[in-house]
Formats: C-alpha cells, structure tokens, sequence
C-alpha cells in the first residue's frame, strides 16, 4: 500500500502517524494491501484556529484500489477519534462497495441463466 499523510494547521508526531498506520492496517481484512494498486491520501488537521472552544479535528481518506476510489471524512473533538471515526467510515464504504459488485455480478449471472433456460 502507498501511503500519503498530508497535515493542515498540526504537525505529525510520531505517535499520531504510528496510530494511524496501526488504524489502517486494521483494514487489511477487507483489502489487500500486497498489491501495489492500492494507494491511500491521507488528511489530518485543523479545520481552522478560530474556534471558540476547544479544536475541531478533521481525518479524510481516499482509498484507490483497482480502478475504484472510496472516501472517508470525519470530524471530532480529539485528532484520535476522528482518526477512529474515519477507519469505521472507509471499512463501511469498502464493504458497501463489495456487496453492490457482488449484487451487480448475481444479478448479471441469473439473467443469462434465464436467458439460457427459455430457449
């Protein structure tokens, strides 16, 4: 997998990168990062400096693999629970992505089956 982490308005403590990259392992159930097609952009930052209470944090993922892109945005009170917020919303989209092409492929296969059948 290629990873790129891009920062806004923070600087990336060792700490918050191997926490990430301890996240985006955990997606190696549904994806298959041995292949060299699958490329991540990844975002953290402050949405701005002028709040008036506390930060806002925001993580974004794009996920591009094998000619299908897949993106994730989420927005916290804590860097690491935007981070947690955005590995839940890039596995759900993934899945989602899946069980549709899965949807599309039995749909296909059952009409060429009746197709078949009536002649």
């Amino acid at each position: 997998m290629n990873l790129n982490i891009k920062t806004t308005n923070i600087s990336l403590v060792p700490e918050v990168k191997e926490y990430l990259e301890k996240k985006l392992l955990m997606l190696e159930k549904i994806v298959d990062f041995s292949k060299d097609n699958v490329f991540a952009q990844v975002e953290l930052g402050k949405t701005s400096e002028h709040h008036k209470q506390g930060d806002i944090f925001r993580a974004e993922i794009n996920l591009r693999m094998a000619g299908v892109s897949f993106r994730a945005v989420k927005e916290a009170a804590d860097l690491y629970a935007a981070i947690d917020g955005m590995k839940d919303e890039i596995n759900r989209e993934v899945k989602s992505g899946r069980e549709r092409k899965a949807s599309v492929l039995r749909r296909s296969g059952q009409a060429i089956k009746k197709l078949l059948r009536s002649e």
